[in-house]
């Protein structure tokens, strides 16, 4: 590959194949985005701004299932989806499970931005792309930006959220990864040590502290881990697609989750064996609900690192 791209006509004419396959950005399929950066590639589908690939050096980092719905039927299962307004299901609002950003088609904003360092394309989400019956269900005035940036070995995810209503609202929000694994019982989940989480699948959600220096999945696994030091290194070791690590701004908390077998095959779009071949480390503010004034905005990411 080109080390530079003042290089690249020169590298095309010489290797025309590569080259095609290089192209930093491809929109030509209206349903998805295509990014590369030297040896690595990210797939995003505008319904949801879901990132449904990405890989580095051919080898696939991000988990998608055989049965997942990429017709915009459904919320994709994989990926990066996003979460809003508000993670879950919650008592004081009827939105569907995660809410309606993962459901809704978003817009590609112009120009995608391509350096020599870093290849990345914007999305936007507003009120009126939201399928009526939800937006109904949450009638605020909004403006989120989703960003996506992929260089040789990162990719940072990123969502800004602007409050463009007259009054203030509240929300959640979460980036739900799925990382692709080689048989979940060898994967770790380290940089949760201390961090008190809730134990969804215990009885009662009890609370606890993380004693183990990785967790492990032996079961089915639902914690949601609060107050995680933004600084502290989230690291997903084991999968045998590589090691990543997970670097946070401005989201504290972190879910770990594997449906296991019961829940697997309980999922009409998830291969009952699939729970073996994935693991949700999700970085998000989804303990706390975020508060917005009028014209205020809210910045959330993560960047995946390949360690």
């Amino acid at each position: 590959m080109p080390g530079k791209f003042m290089n690249r006509k020169a590298f095309c004419i010489f290797n025309l194949t590569l080259c095609v396959f290089a192209k930093p950005v491809d929109a030509s399929n209206p349903a998805k985005v295509l990014l590369s950066h030297g040896n690595a590639s990210v797939e995003i589908y505008l319904f949801g701004a879901t990132v449904t690939s990405w890989k580095v050096g051919g080898v696939e980092k991000i988990f998608l299932s055989k049965k997942a719905h990429l017709d915009g039927s459904k919320a994709i299962r994989g990926g990066i989806p996003l979460v809003f307004p508000h993670f879950g299901t919650i008592p004081t609002s009827t939105l569907p499970q995660h809410g309606f950003a993962r459901v809704s088609t978003w817009s590609r904003l112009d120009p995608p931005s391509e350096t020599e360092t870093a290849t990345s394309v914007a999305f936007t989400l507003s009120p009126r792309a939201v399928p009526a019956a939800l937006a109904a269900k949450w009638p605020h005035a909004f403006r989120l930006t989703y960003t996506v940036t992929l260089t040789t070995d990162t990719l940072t995810t990123t969502l800004k959220v602007e409050n463009t209503a007259d009054v203030a609202w509240e929300f959640t929000s979460l980036l739900h990864t799925y990382f692709a694994t080689r048989g979940v019982a060898h994967v770790g989940v380290k940089g949760l040590e201390g961090a008190s989480f809730v134990d969804k699948v215990a009885e009662g959600a009890p609370r606890a502290v993380e004693s183990r220096t990785a967790v492990i999945v032996a079961g089915e696994v639902d914690r949601v881990y609060e107050g995680v030091d933004d600084k502290a290194e989230v690291t997903v070791t084991g999968t045998g697609h590589g090691d990543v690590v997970v670097h946070r701004t401005n989201l504290p908390d972190v879910v770990v989750w594997n449906p296991w077998t019961d829940k697997a095959k309980a999922m009409a779009d998830f291969g009952d064996d699939e729970f073996d071949n994935m693991i949700c480390v999700e970085a998000g503010s989804v303990a706390k609900f975020i508060s917005l004034q009028p014209g205020e905005t809210w910045t959330g990411g993560q960047t995946l690192k390949t360690a």
